[in-house]
């Protein structure tokens, strides 16, 4: 052999084993992170803990075969085809993916997504050229050293696509609770600081956001998309004619609704009216109400008097106003009180009902007749309550010990689901997570996961609340009200 091609033999083997002793070394000091990165990959997230460990050993696998002069050639093949393997996946990120990470990590991390292509094509020719040089020496025909190395990198090749598939299919279909956060998919506009930090969400629509008051329930906040406070509405309502316990607000359309499930009451009025007007008195007593139109249909949850389990009803009211309950909407596991508690919530573009499971990893979809069209499961892997509970002698149930919380706050918005979870997922970083609330996003018309979103804590107040229109995410935090802009990830995804 001469000179010029030992030495190039030789510099390649020095450049390969540097550059594997180094991402390894580097992945190992900081392997939680590298765990976390690859589980945020768009493609290889459902099987981070087994490509992390696996391309750590293989790093250090083919340094070693590099380092023995008889293996040097099989660690060639080896450089070549995992260097192939990396270049695949990152055209797969660049053309196929569902987002593109803001950087690659590890060794080449200042540098963007398509010099890090045009570096591994560098590293995968030099590869093939020692490999040629190398077998060619050792006295093996050029067509057979072609034919095994182009195996080699096809292999490689093909076996990242199939994790590639095979993972999104888990990820969004299958999920074993690996959460996949979306890049950017909102981006902070505007805050507005409130008075009091007392607010929820009662409606928004592309023009305004309404906001009810836990502490001053016969007041409206009305803003503008622009954040702009446009005015306090007061409801003009005699306190003193029922005894109130739990007065709520809702806004839909042209209407506001103030009720009490405490009391069986419930009024509305035009949002230009402070005077509302009864809809429904003693028809009902329940501890949810969400308006399906604003033709006064309404969705409530309600508990049976026969079993005092918790139970879902629809209340049409007009000329024959009429209560109708729906026994088979919830499904009971334990007590059918506590293990079917959740949040009721009617997606303002179609009418669809969605009830949100608290305790449990499912949420049900019905259309606004009421009939059941899916049982869909949020990601994690709590599908029974843990709740523990006694049956009083009065027939009412007591928990004995604190539940473990799956769900919390959510709200529906063109067929998808904005849900909070109380779960950290595989793989996620522990300092964001105890920062942020973390919300899920699902599609209600089919078993599909989108991804997953953080919503920052502001100081010592965390999110509490949320609602989505056509072009926004409002957030509540304490006394802050934050206007977030819907960015393509999401908006791809609003029918």
């Amino acid at each position: 052999m001469n000179t010029f091609k030992s030495k190039f033999i030789e510099f390649t083997s020095y450049f390969f084993m540097l550059l594997f002793c180094y991402a390894s070394v580097s992945k190992i000091m900081d392997f939680e992170n590298f765990q976390v990165q690859i589980g945020q990959s768009p493609l290889l997230s459902a099987y981070a803990g087994v490509i992390s460990y696996g391309v750590i050993l293989v790093e250090v696998v083919i340094v070693i075969f590099l380092s023995i002069k008889k293996l040097r050639t099989i660690g060639l093949y080896g450089s070549t085809s995992i260097m192939s393997a990396f270049t695949i996946y990152i055209f797969l990120i660049l053309n196929y993916s569902d987002f593109v990470p803001c950087s690659c990590g590890g060794i080449l991390e200042s540098l963007g997504w398509t010099e890090h292509l045009f570096f591994n094509l560098f590293c995968v020719i030099i590869g093939a050229i020692a490999v040629f040089i190398s077998e060619r020496t050792s006295g093996y025909s050029k067509w057979s050293t072609a034919a095994l190395l182009l195996l080699s990198n096809i292999l490689s090749c093909l076996a990242v696509i199939f994790l590639f598939l095979s993972s999104e299919n888990i990820i969004k279909q299958d999920n074993n609770f690996t959460r996949r956060y979306l890049m950017h998919p909102i981006v902070e506009k505007q805050i507005t600081l409130l008075d009091n930090s007392y607010y929820y969400f009662a409606g928004a629509d592309n023009k305004n956001v309404y906001l009810g008051n836990i502490k001053f329930p016969q007041q409206i906040l009305v803003l503008d998309s622009s954040m702009v406070i446009k005015k306090k509405m007061n409801i003009e309502l005699d306190i003193n004619e029922l005894p109130y316990r739990k007065l709520e607000t809702k806004v839909l359309g042209s209407h506001y609704y103030i009720f009490d499930g405490t009391v069986a009451m419930i009024k509305s009025g035009l949002l230009n009216r402070s005077k509302p007007e009864i809809v429904s008195q003693n028809e009902a007593y329940f501890s949810d109400l969400a308006v399906i139109n604003d033709n006064n249909s309404f969705a409530l949850r309600t508990q049976s008097s026969r079993t005092k389990e918790l139970i879902i009803a629809s209340l049409n009211v007009g000329n024959n106003s009429k209560v109708q309950l729906h026994a088979d909407f919830l499904q009971k596991q334990s007590d059918g009180v506590f293990d079917n508690d959740g949040v009721l919530n009617v997606d303002p573009a179609n009418g669809d009902i969605i009830y949100t499971y608290r305790y449990r990893n499912q949420f049900i979809v019905a259309d606004s007749t009421f009939k059941v069209k899916h049982r869909l499961n949020t990601i994690d892997t709590v599908s029974t309550a843990h709740v523990k509970s006694v049956k009083l002698p009065d027939g009412k149930y007591k928990m004995e010990k604190p539940p473990l919380k799956v769900n919390g706050f959510s709200t529906v918005y063109r067929k998808l689901l904005f849900n909070q979870s109380f779960l950290k997922g595989r793989y996620e970083s522990a300092k964001r997570w105890k920062n942020s609330k973390v919300v899920d996003v699902y599609k209600t018309d089919s078993k599909l996961y989108i991804g997953s979103l953080y919503m920052e804590n502001r100081g010592e107040n965390k999110v509490s609340d949320i609602i989505v229109t056509d072009q926004f995410l409002y957030a509540i935090a304490g006394n802050h009200l934050i206007q977030y802009q819907l960015t393509k990830p999401l908006l791809r995804h609003l029918k």
